[in-house]
């Protein structure tokens, strides 16, 4: 019989997301991450160091014995519920989780102990869109290098190391400045994607890519789940806050009843978004029911993060309409999360699998 899962924040979690959310406040203020957004480097490298230098916040995946904290999947999921809150523009899923998550499966301490510390940002050369356990391009070797084109790679701009699946089934690491990588055109402007075009570039093979790159993809997807519920709990209470200020007939916009009931609906969502995002980040800390899990977090939190976003935009009025105004960004990051790491209708998919509960 499986334990119970633990879906309550330890001290030791609270004492993490407090030290976080401060170092936020002073690195992605709203006007700052606009401001970032509209240049030509939306990607806050400043604040990427505080986290991984000043805190160490980039190696919590990995073990003490290989540069890292030792921590697990919990301690991930707070750092990320604030990175949602902040929608702060680091690669902190792409390199912390994503490719960290496919060099614990491939083994390479040297590699793994150079992202744990911050030296080295990696990215997983998988388009951001590819859900667990699904099919993903790779590119040809031939004559020891590698050649070929693949698109929508989330942060790759910043990337020093891409960890690029061939197609002989391996999975390489590159030195980004051997590949040419061009921007995309992003619906979110603080997790830009590229086009990573290799030709002739050499990589140090890692190990075999199928199962890293689902064990890296599972752990995205589920961890993606606490950003959103970061971003929903975010505008959830920034909405709240508007209606309690904003007035109209000389009362507060609050206190109408159908706005009440919005919003109380808009809560019991995110309360239920926070359990499913609890036990995602415990069952891939425990491994017990971690495929499940994470397909149960990901079909639940896609549309209650989009209908929060939706609903602060609206309830925001012309204000929310605003480029000054951040409710955008949010919107923009929950309806890119939404196909990110597989839609809400792919995990649906994989959880009727699973149970064994398809449609006839």
């Amino acid at each position: 019989m499986s334990a119970q899962p633990d879906l309550l924040y330890s001290e030791e979690e609270e004492a993490l997301r407090s030290a976080v959310r401060d170092l936020l406040a002073d690195h992605c203020d709203a006007p700052g991450v606009i401001a970032r957004s509209e240049s030509d480097a939306p990607h806050d490298l400043a604040a990427w160091k505080a986290l991984t230098d000043g805190m160490g916040l980039a190696g919590l995946l990995v073990p003490e014995a290989q540069g890292g904290q030792g921590a697990t999947h919990r301690e991930v999921a707070v750092v990320l519920e604030e990175l949602g809150r902040a929608v702060a523009p680091v690669p902190y899923l792409t390199s912390a989780v994503v490719a960290t998550e496919a060099l614990l499966e491939c083994g390479d301490e040297e590699l793994l102990g150079r992202l744990a510390c911050g030296r080295a940002i990696g990215v997983l050369a998988v388009g951001l869109h590819r859900a667990p356990g699904t099919a993903f391009p790779a590119v040809r070797l031939e004559n020891g290098t590698l050649h070929g084109e693949l698109t929508g790679i989330a942060d790759a701009a910043v990337a020093d190391v891409l960890l690029v699946p061939a197609e002989d089934g391996e999975l390489y690491a590159v030195e980004a400045s051997d590949a040419t990588v061009t921007p995309q055109v992003s619906l979110d402007l603080t997790r830009p994607l590229a086009t990573v075009t290799l030709d002739g570039a050499r990589g140090r093979h890692l190990g075999e890519a199928g199962p890293a790159v689902r064990r890296a993809l599972r752990a995205g997807a589920g961890l993606l789940a606490s950003e959103q519920l970061g971003l929903a709990e975010w505008t959830l209470t920034e909405t709240v806050r508007y209606l309690k200020e904003r007035k109209q007939f000389n009362r507060p916009v609050g206190g109408f009843q159908a706005l009440k009931h919005r919003l109380a609906q808009l809560w019991l969502e995110v309360a239920g978004l926070r359990a499913a995002a609890r036990n995602a980040a415990d069952a891939l800390a425990t491994g017990e029911d971690a495929d499940l899990a994470v397909a149960v977090a990901q079909a639940y939190a896609v549309p209650v993060a989009v209908h929060a976003a939706e609903e602060a935009l609206q309830l925001h009025a012309g204000i929310g309409m605003t480029w000054e105004h951040p409710v955008h960004l949010y919107l923009k990051r929950a309806k890119a999360d939404s196909i990110a790491y597989g839609t809400a209708g792919a995990h649906r998919d994989a959880v009727a699998d699973l149970v064994d509960l398809r449609a006839p």
